[in-house]
């Protein structure tokens, strides 16, 4: 049984009249022997000859042979138009060109003649494999040839390009895929994200800023989600001068810093013990007219007690009854972390009842933390009366099942 014969190649109409201007639409024409040795290498799997015929078609779409019902679970066709959105695509050679279309014609082929590969894995690789190869300029083209037909791969293709584009340090073709995602609002998960900040690390701040500036661009009128994403993911990846960087940036673009973006900021500025930093930034939200929640405060206090300024703590404290903010489990929690830690035992208990009279629901690691206080300071009764105490209300106690919940829901709410 003979195998299957590999369909006709197709090239896009712009390429097809760049390549054959002059002949006839059955022409041979002659390949360089860059573009050669691309298409032949062995880890591509293509074995054409330098000379080839080129069909050419005023509708690329149409010229696809029918059985191709494999693109549409795989792609978005879109029928509207991207308004003033350019692809940030690395300029390409004529040769990057060709091997981009052979790229795209391949990916057809090879899945008419093997209709169970998976589409995702097919188009992914062929991009991936052009970045291995040391041509992210063919990569950026190959995208925007299906970009420009309005086909657009699904988020987890995007995905996956996202990483290989980060791990190949191309940055023109990492912005290229992220506005992409932007325009046509796909969702990206917490490693996508930090894909694009670990793609950063060796640049410099000038080519950071431009990439933010356009994203800003293109979110705007939206709010700062995006931006603030970015801010944390740089964080994460412990590069926080450059997270730093972009929020200055923020306060003068037009997708300012909103509530969020201030709270990140001094979760980021608390965990790396830059408090006077963190303080200034808190006071500079009433400039920016953003009024500090639960949140604000229960990063300041539980920042404030880690490198023990208690005295800060209680003032910071007293400001929330103030502006009528209701403490919390994780309110109390710091502030009883702190006190118990400076000694300051008599302190602890006095919020811990407190706490209870509030009715706030207390959690497993307060009582544990009072235990331990409690027989470093000589008060073994009172130890023992705490965790007779918790083992009763052991049940109704938040628990480390609780916060796992809590951290995998905050983990698909920032999936969009």
């Amino acid at each position: 049984m003979k195998p299957p014969q590999p369909s006709p190649i197709f090239f896009r109409t712009s390429s097809a009249h760049r390549c054959c201007r002059g002949r006839s639409l059955n022409t041979p024409i002659q390949t360089s022997d860059a573009v050669s040795q691309r298409l032949t290498h062995p880890e591509f799997g293509f074995h054409h000859s330098k000379c080839m015929t080129i069909p050419l078609m005023q509708n690329f779409i149409s010229a696809i042979p029918v059985k191709v019902s494999w693109l549409f679970p795989f792609f978005s066709i879109l029928s509207k138009s991207i308004g003033s959105y350019q692809l940030l695509a690395t300029q390409a050679s004529p040769d990057e060109e060709f091997v981009a279309d052979e790229f795209l014609n391949q990916i057809l082929s090879a899945k008419e003649r093997s209709p169970e590969v998976s589409s995702e894995k097919l188009c992914t690789t062929y991009i991936d494999k052009l970045l291995k190869a040391g041509n992210p300029s063919a990569a950026a083209k190959l995208l925007q040839s299906l970009h420009e037909k309005h086909i657009f791969l699904s988020s987890n293709a995007y995905d996956l390009l996202l990483v290989a584009a980060s791990e190949a340090n191309s940055i023109g073709l990492l912005s290229q895929i992220f506005m992409d995602i932007l325009v046509f609002n796909k969702p990206l998960s917490s490693t996508s994200y930090l894909n694009i900040a670990k793609a950063f690390t060796k640049t410099d701040d000038s080519v950071l800023l431009k990439f933010v500036r356009e994203v800003s661009e293109l979110t705007f009128p939206r709010n700062a989600t995006i931006l603030n994403r970015i801010i944390h993911a740089f964080a994460e990846c412990s590069q926080i001068d450059k997270s730093l960087v972009i929020f200055d940036l923020m306060k003068s673009l037009k997708c300012k810093p909103d509530l969020i973006t201030y709270n990140t900021v001094l979760w980021i500025l608390g965990r790396a013990g830059r408090l006077d930093e963190m303080l200034h930034e808190f006071s500079s939200m009433g400039v920016a007219n953003i009024s500090p929640d639960i949140i604000s405060y229960n990063t300041l206090l539980n920042s404030l007690q880690k490198f023990g300024r208690l005295d800060l703590c209680s003032v910071f404290f007293r400001e929330m009854g103030e502006n009528g903010l209701k403490p919390d489990l994780r309110t109390y929690q710091a502030l009883i972390e702190g006190f118990g830690r400076s000694g300051n035992l008599e302190e602890a208990l006095r919020l811990f009842a407190e706490m209870k009279q509030g009715h706030i629901r207390s959690s497993i690691y307060i009582y544990r933390s009072l235990i331990n206080y409690s027989k470093k300071m000589g008060k073994v009764e009172l130890a023992m009366s705490l965790l007779e105490e918790m083992n009763a209300c052991l049940p109704d106690l938040i628990g480390p099942k609780d916060f796992k919940q809590k951290n995998r829901q905050l983990r698909s709410l920032k999936q969009f």
